[in-house]
């Protein structure tokens, strides 16, 4: 393309303004009002918009996270056992479960995550953790290599 001057060269953007425009208009299609319609005004909303999406992506992951801690300290708390306690017990069995899978256990199979505190007690009784709660020693059928080695030595 010639231009024979340099305001034809600035009218000239055609199409490649148009789709950007209109990829901005597509964004803001559910708007109201002038919001919707006016490029200007459009484009700082969209802007604007697009940030919190990203701020909320992040926001949301640490929600989650939030959320399962709760709910596993919950569920803890429910079976006599800090949540520290039972995480470090969990780890000495060399049991390696996210917060997200011990959380779905505790809301969704109960019964399982009850046997991995009863796990974990007997494993910070073995241990001689202070944070646990003394119940006594129950024994409900929990075998530990702390138990074997102490039974194994008093034969």
């Amino acid at each position: 393309m010639v231009f024979k001057s340099i305001t034809l060269f600035a009218r000239s953007r055609g199409p490649d303004e148009f789709w950007r425009k209109r990829k901005i208009f597509k964004l803001a299609a559910h708007y109201r009002g002038r919001r919707r319609n006016c490029y200007s005004v459009t484009i700082r909303n969209v802007h604007r918009a697009l940030v919190y999406a990203t701020k909320g992506r992040k926001l949301k992951k640490e929600d989650m996270k939030e959320l399962w801690t709760t709910r596993v300290q919950a569920a803890c708390q429910q079976h006599n056992l800090t949540f520290e306690t039972f995480k470090n017990a969990l780890q000495k069995c060399n049991i390696v479960l996210n917060n997200k899978v011990l959380s779905e256990l505790a809301v969704w199979e109960p019964r399982s995550f009850k046997s991995l505190t009863d796990i974990a007690y007997q494993r910070a009784v073995n241990d001689g953790f202070n944070s646990i709660n003394d119940l006594g020693t129950k024994n409900n059928g929990i075998i530990t290599r702390g138990m074997l080695k102490s039974k194994i030595s008093s034969d």
